[in-house]
């Protein structure tokens, strides 16, 4: 009984529209296009919209997800919503009264992949089938769009969309291993005087931006020269004494972790000559990360 009684609802819309849109504007609507966030693997979502474009038709495009009816688009109007991964159909059929098109007839069906987002773009001029976009162009078009709000989506097999959570903000802070330690050393009573100031400043520099701190890592890195169970030892033995002199400046040990990529991340390639010379040809590798998240 309420599937018979959707696709009335959306022909006596479409009339409306035609005849008094300044009053379906108000209540057809929602809010502003914001991007939106990513989706587990156990969800794809699409984004389905149809542009404000000069030369539009009048009424709504009338979407269906597997043969049943979700939302009807107007011009400037978007809806996003998810579905299981696997094969779906879907479309937009422009005044689809009486014939409701969308239940009776598979023009379009992808295989959706799951966490992935897909945009799609009604087509105008009678034509069902969407048009694939991507993410870029569809935020360009999606610019002061709006949700579609007017309408009851009927379509079982629309999920509501179960957001992942933002990854936390953070920075990075570069101090150079040679001027915390001589070369080839790594411990707390090797690090020079001035790599434990460098070190107590940036400390002070951490506590002064970032008022709602949430995770330190500290990580080490070494050049290639060496083994590279040597040199993973030797950048978590490093990234252990920067973290014990952050701690000494008031920092909370609780939320600092020490971890070692060894020589796995070089920013130095083509060295080569002499063993002093590869020592400086790979002075940038010789590094700690300070790598800082906070709260959001």
């Amino acid at each position: 009984m309420l599937k018979r009684s959707i696709p009335l609802h959306a022909t006596l819309l479409a009339l409306a529209i035609c005849s008094a849109p300044e009053v379906i504007a108000a209540d057809a609507f929602g809010d502003l296009y914001r991007p939106v966030a990513p989706v587990g693997t156990q969800q794809a979502q699409v984004v389905y919209y149809r542009a404000a474009a000069m030369g539009a038709q009048p009424g709504s495009a009338n979407v269906y997800v597997d043969r049943e009816f979700h939302t009807g688009l107007l011009p400037g109007g978007y809806s996003a919503f998810c579905v299981s991964p696997g094969t779906h159909t879907l479309g937009a059929y422009l005044n689809d009264a009486p014939q409701y098109r969308g239940k009776t007839t598979d023009v379009y069906s992808a295989e959706l992949e799951g966490g992935q987002t897909y945009f799609l773009k009604a087509s105008e001029g009678g034509v069902s089938t969407p048009q694939a976009v991507t993410r870029a162009q569809a935020e360009v078009d999606l610019t002061n769009m709006r949700q579609q709000i007017h309408a009851l989506s009927r379509a079982s097999s629309v999920q509501a969309c179960n957001y992942l959570p933002a990854s936390a903000p953070r920075k990075d802070y570069t101090l150079s291993s040679d001027v915390l330690f001589r070369f080839g050393k790594s411990s707390y009573g090797d690090i020079s005087p001035e790599g434990r100031d460098a070190v107590r400043q940036l400390a002070r520099q951490i506590k002064a931006d970032n008022a709602t701190l949430q995770h330190i890592e500290v990580i080490g890195h070494t050049d290639p020269i060496g083994s590279a169970a040597a040199n993973q030892a030797l950048g978590l033995q490093r990234a252990q004494t920067v973290r014990r002199v952050l701690i000494d400046a008031g920092l909370p040990g609780s939320s600092i972790q020490a971890s070692s990529r060894g020589d796995s991340e070089s920013l130095s390639s083509g060295c080569s000559g002499s063993r002093a010379e590869q020592i400086d040809c790979y002075a940038p590798d010789r590094r700690v990360v300070v790598r800082v998240k906070t709260q959001q």
